[in-house]
Formats: C-alpha cells, sequence, structure tokens
C-alpha cells in the first residue's frame, strides 16, 4: 500500500514540475500568433526603414514567461527582434486581470484569468492576490532585464533618458527603448496613493480602464459602460500633474468624451482602430478621433483583425490613412498590441512592412517617419515631464 502511495505521489511531483515547466509557454503559443501574410518589401522601403526612429505605444510582453532579451519562437516582441525592426522606444504594459471568456462586447469584473498565469509563471506569491504588486512586478522585470541587457535595452523614465536614447541611435549605436505603461487602473485597488507608488516605480503611461468597468472608469467592453468616478476625475489630474500620460484605449465612449473635456494635457488612444475602416465596438469614432488631436495627442493604429478587420499591414496604412485626413498627419502613429492574445501577420523584426505599406499609399518619406514613431516620440517626451 506505502508503494501505490508513493508513486501516487512522485506522479503528482511531476505533474507539477510538468505543469510548471511546459504550461507557460503553451498559454501563450495558443494567445500571441503570428500567422504570416505575404510581405514583399522593396530595397526602398528597407533603406527608409532603417533611417527611422521607430516607436510603438502597446506590448504586452512582460506578462509571460520567457525573456525579453533572447530570440524566440513565441510572441511577437523580444529585444533581438525590436533591434532587427529598428525600434527607438517600445511602450511595456503590464496587464494585471482579465475576464474569463473576455469579449469585446461587455464582461463583469467577478473573473479573473492573470491569477492563475501568474501562479503557473512561479511569480512571488505577493502578486497572487494583488493587482498593484502585479504591475510593480512587471517594474522589477523589466528593470531587470535593463540591467542584464548590456546596455542595448534602456528604461525611459524622464525627457532627458528619452534624449539620450535618440542621440545614442543617431551615432550608431544599437539600443531600445522601453516604457512602463498600465493596461488598466484596476492595480490602483482603490487608492489615488498608490499612483504615486506606480509614478515611482517608472511607470510613465496608464489605460483607465481594461475590459470590464472598474473603480477608476467605465470599460467599452464593461456591463454598464459608464464614465469616470470620482477616484478617477482625481486620478486624470494626477497624471496629469506627475508626468504619466492619460491612455483611453479601452476606456467607454462616457469616459473618453470626459477625459477629453478635461484633459489638460495631450492624451493618447495607444492601441487600436477607427470604426470608419473597422466597425468593431473597441475602435474610435470620429468625433473621439477629433477630441484625441484636439487635445495634441496621438492615435496608435494596431495590426491585428480587431483593430483593422485585418492582419495585413496594407490594412493598417488603410486606417493611418483616415485619420491622417480627418485630423492631420502629427495624430497619428503605431500601437501594436504585440503580445496581447492577439494574432498578427508579421511579428516587430517585420515592421518595414507597415513602412513599405505607407510608402505604396502615397505617404511621403517626412509622414512616414511621422507616423512610424515622430508623433509618439514627441508626445511622450513632452507627456512624461511632470507638470510645472
Amino acid at each position: 500500500m506505502r508503494k501505490w502511495l508513493w508513486r501516487i505521489f512522485a506522479l503528482l511531483i511531476l505533474a507539477a514540475i510538468a505543469f510548471f515547466l511546459f504550461a507557460p509557454g503553451i498559454v501563450e503559443n495558443s494567445m500571441n500568433k503570428v500567422e504570416p501574410v505575404a510581405l514583399k518589401i522593396t530595397p526602398r522601403a528597407k533603406a527608409l526603414h532603417a533611417t527611422l526612429q521607430v516607436a510603438d505605444m502597446h506590448a504586452d510582453t512582460l506578462l509571460w514567461k520567457r525573456s525579453l532579451l533572447d530570440r524566440s519562437t513565441r510572441g511577437q516582441v523580444d529585444l533581438p527582434r525590436l533591434i532587427e525592426g529598428n525600434y527607438a522606444l517600445q511602450v511595456f504594459s503590464s496587464v494585471t486581470k482579465t475576464p474569463k471568456g473576455q469579449n469585446y462586447d461587455a464582461n463583469t469584473a467577478d473573473t479573473d484569468n492573470i491569477t492563475t498565469l501568474a501562479i503557473a509563471d512561479l511569480q512571488p506569491p505577493r502578486t497572487w492576490g494583488s493587482l498593484l504588486q502585479r504591475s510593480l512586478w512587471h517594474a522589477t522585470k523589466l528593470q531587470q532585464y535593463v540591467a542584464d541587457s548590456n546596455g542595448q535595452l534602456r528604461l525611459i523614465r524622464t525627457p532627458a533618458d528619452l534624449d539620450r536614447l535618440l542621440v545614442d541611435r543617431a551615432s550608431g549605436k544599437k539600443v531600445v527603448g522601453a516604457m512602463l505603461s498600465i493596461e488598466g487602473l484596476q492595480d490602483l485597488e482603490g487608492k489615488l496613493a498608490n499612483l504615486d507608488r506606480l509614478h515611482d516605480a517608472g511607470f510613465r503611461m496608464a489605460g483607465l480602464a481594461h475590459f470590464f468597468d472598474n473603480d477608476v472608469a467605465g470599460s467599452m467592453h464593461g456591463t454598464a459602460k459608464s464614465g469616470l468616478t470620482p477616484l478617477g476625475l482625481q486620478v486624470v489630474r494626477r497624471m496629469e500633474a506627475l508626468g504619466m500620460i492619460v491612455d483611453v484605449a479601452h476606456s467607454s465612449h462616457a469616459t473618453i468624451a470626459q477625459v477629453i473635456a478635461m484633459a489638460k494635457r495631450p492624451i493618447v488612444a495607444s492601441h487600436g482602430g477607427v470604426q470608419a475602416t473597422c466597425k468593431v465596438n473597441r475602435n474610435l469614432t470620429d468625433d473621439e478621433i477629433r477630441g484625441i488631436a484636439k487635445t495634441g495627442g496621438v492615435i496608435g493604429i494596431g495590426y491585428w483583425d480587431g483593430a483593422v478587420c485585418s492582419t495585413r499591414p496594407e490594412a493598417a496604412a488603410t486606417a493611418i490613412a483616415y485619420v491622417r485626413d480627418l485630423v492631420g498627419i502629427d495624430h497619428v502613429g503605431l500601437g501594436s498590441d504585440f503580445d496581447g492574445a492577439v494574432t498578427t501577420g508579421f511579428d516587430s523584426s517585420q515592421l518595414a512592412a507597415v513602412t513599405q505599406a505607407l510608402i505604396d499609399r502615397g505617404f511621403t518619406d517626412a509622414d512616414i517617419a511621422k507616423v512610424m514613431g515622430g508623433n509618439v516620440l514627441r508626445v511622450l517626451r513632452a507627456g512624461i515631464a511632470p507638470q510645472g
């Protein structure tokens, strides 16, 4: 009898080891997919792309259990692929909670997928029950990657950090900037003071809501889809004072309207699309595009089906052209949502495909430089400076 008990115990141990070793990779492989589309990148597009300062406002790579510093066969972003794609800056988001059965139409806040992932990834136990600690852990992860990167990855906290990065890149150094963002301020856990803790940890941008209504703001995908709460009004003002960029991606229409009306600094919609070219619930209306542009902000266009109704770079270029024609070239940029449980037709190493698509639509080289990074870098540089 004892032998059978020991055998069962040994099998349970082996099953647990196999789970912790393989489950995180299996989960990511099922969610962050590249299903290649035909890409024809001309020598002209390659040459132009090599001159750009590429900046992307949203990737969820910190959520997953793989090293950002090593080239991976999983997902869409890592440092070698960012260098190959000629990125100057990637904004990395902290995802702390997602509902079971997640969809674009209506989700409650009653369930959470990330708790299981945090345990499976063997994250510190403090992250298993605290959304705030999950974000602080993501900040620690990125800081460790920076420390271990041999200077190739740099954490951007101040305008001076960004200026040094761009000067060094102009001199030929293969360096990439990394900035921290938050996908939904449910990680405040209802306390305004936690915003300062997150800022101190390096976060310089935050989305107000993600896939459900929270105690800061209503979500485009929530059940009530309400506007800013009293706490949310305080949060927006405190973010502006600290130098944290307000991101309205995923926010409800009511929230977006309120933020536009009260904004004293440029705001962004970090990743998504526009309803005029892709009629999906999460995408922006023309009035919202105009409102974001009026604040001096920028709209980040993604490359997955829910953003542009295709995974082809030409579809992203169509959305970019629409924003340009509606509010001007200075208010549109890139927001890939890479590694955010999306399927794309290419990864970060192949970003010249978007440059090619913009060339094919007749964009000038100067306008392509703005779209591929110039506009985002301008808004981020101004937005991360504390309010004087």
